[in-house]
């Protein structure tokens, strides 16, 4: 039997887009479902074959394109990520290839002694000289495994958060300071040329401030300035990411529907702004995650802990408002973005309705001013993620034990073939090989959380010219986490 559909010969590609695409396309397949636009397996392995697109005149194809759905769920626990002592929420920024940074608090390495109970002294450490391969400064070995100090780690804390930096996300060597105790509560660092943008709340839960720092060898905090995004709704715990064009987004929690002091200080509305140096005149616009349910117009109050107490002269009352809303609202917060081929990712805190069991959740987004979109969650207890590219693949930090590493949101594994009708007998009479698809990542010159996209893509560039052309897919579960191959779309492009 054949299976044949006519495209006009002025047609530049042949696309699958949509369910119907998918419906009316399809010759025979096995092991594959189709759903909400989704080509999947239902078991480990599966196929398909696309019915022969018919040209009235001989074309040229030129390449195949596999896309596949942004959920990205295809991550993997790993052992706690950075310094055995980095305390606090966990904050990435990639600088380039090989030169990767964490900031958090500096601490003892010991677990928390129990209630009552004072910390047990740490016993002598005698430091040695030390070299590390990428670091051509002096070091010195710490009491920390793969952790080494850099001249700047050598200075005395000053209550903030520290800066560690590493080539091959193994090995930290500690730069010390970048904040002070009064901007101990950092939540997001960005890259602008040659200065590190350090965020930070103040109070905590409030008003996302920022130091620029020229220089994090130093062991020495930037310059502070002050308040950058000043948040109507006061929420905070915000994550900051620059677009292609260079502006700063800012993504914060929006607790003006919310008694946030109840649901871990997140909220159902993330709020989205925008500034043109990430430094001040940030912009609000319509926000970017909004699960808001149902306003009952009734106005309740809260009490925050940290306003009066950490900033006495702008705040006379620790009573906050919010809008009464019902049934009960999903929360996120503590906001970390980034940015693949133009596919934007929020990650983030989830504490769900019901039984507030927290873990990572994340959203997905064509683009940073379209509203984003739910995709998964993964791990337990309160994370105040954040998430980074380095040594060729991505990593997702939290405060609790385990961290997660993903290759991408490309699953493997897809096999594809194109087959050509040089005669016009509506026959397949010459196949390309077999050839596995899949898309690869890369640094952006200039960029920490804007990550290049290479497509998954077969060069048909040797085929014979045809009457007819017909694509051929297998696809294979072969991750061990829940994730599997979902072929969101196909797109057969001709010279």
């Amino acid at each position: 039997m054949l299976f044949l559909a006519s495209i006009s010969a002025s047609a530049e590609s042949f696309k699958i887009e949509t369910q119907s695409d998918w419906e009316s396309s399809i010759a025979s397949s096995k092991g594959i479902a189709i759903e909400d636009g989704l080509a999947s397996p239902t078991g480990k392995s599966g196929n398909l074959k696309i019915k022969i697109q018919k040209f009235d005149t001989k074309r040229t194809s030129a390449s195949l394109t596999v896309t596949q759905s942004p959920i990205w769920q295809n991550w993997n626990p790993i052992d706690n990520l950075g310094p055995s002592n980095l305390q606090d929420a966990p904050v990435l920024l990639t600088l380039g290839p090989d030169n990767y940074w964490i900031f958090g608090r500096y601490g003892s390495g010991q677990p928390r002694p129990k209630r009552g109970e004072k910390p047990k002294p740490l016993p002598p450490f005698d430091p040695k000289p030390a070299t590390l391969e990428g670091f051509d400064f002096p070091l010195q070995t710490t009491r920390f495994a793969n952790q080494y100090d850099a001249p700047g780690g050598l200075k005395p804390g000053k209550g903030g958060y520290h800066a560690w930096q590493s080539r091959d996300m193994k090995n930290w060597v500690h730069h010390g300071p970048v904040t002070e105790q009064f901007s101990r509560w950092v939540t997001s660092a960005e890259r602008i040329g040659g200065k590190t943008l350090i965020y930070y709340d103040f109070p905590n839960d409030q008003d996302p401030h920022v130091y620029v720092d020229e220089d994090l060898f130093d062991g020495e905090p930037g310059k502070n300035m002050g308040i950058a995004v000043q948040d109507p709704s006061h929420g905070s715990d915000a994550g900051f990411i620059r677009d292609l064009e260079g502006n700063m987004h800012v993504i914060i929690e929006d607790w003006s529907p919310i008694n946030a002091r109840n649901r871990s200080w997140d909220s159902s509305i993330a709020g989205h702004a925008v500034s043109p140096n990430g430094l001040n005149n940030f912009v609000f616009k319509d926000p970017a995650v909004d699960n808001r349910t149902t306003s009952t117009g009734k106005i309740a109050t809260y009490k925050h802990p940290h306003w009066t107490k950490e900033d006495p002269t702008r705040f006379q009352s620790d009573i906050a408002e919010y809008e009464i809303h019902e049934p009960e609202q999903e929360a996120y917060g503590d906001w970390a973005a980034i940015c693949i081929g133009g596919q934007y990712y929020l990650f983030g805190d989830y504490d769900p309705a019901g039984g507030h069991q927290m873990s990572v959740g994340w959203f997905t987004s064509s683009s940073i001013d379209k509203q984003f979109t739910w995709c998964d969650h993964i791990g337990n207890g309160h994370p105040d993620p954040d998430v980074c590219f380095a040594e060729g693949q991505f990593y997702l930090a939290t405060q609790q034990a385990t961290d997660f590493v993903s290759p991408g949101p490309w699953v493997e594994t897809v096999e594809a073939r194109v087959g050509v009708d040089t005669n016009n007998d509506g026959k397949i009479d010459k196949r390309s090989k077999w050839q596995v698809l899949k898309e690869t990542y890369d640094y952006i010159d200039g960029f920490s959380k804007q990550i290049a996209k290479t497509p998954a893509q077969l060069d048909l560039s040797q085929l014979p010219d045809g009457y007819g052309f017909q694509i051929e897919l297998r696809v294979k579960d072969s991750t061990e986490n829940k994730s599997k191959p979902m072929i969101d779309g196909l797109e057969l492009a001709f010279d």
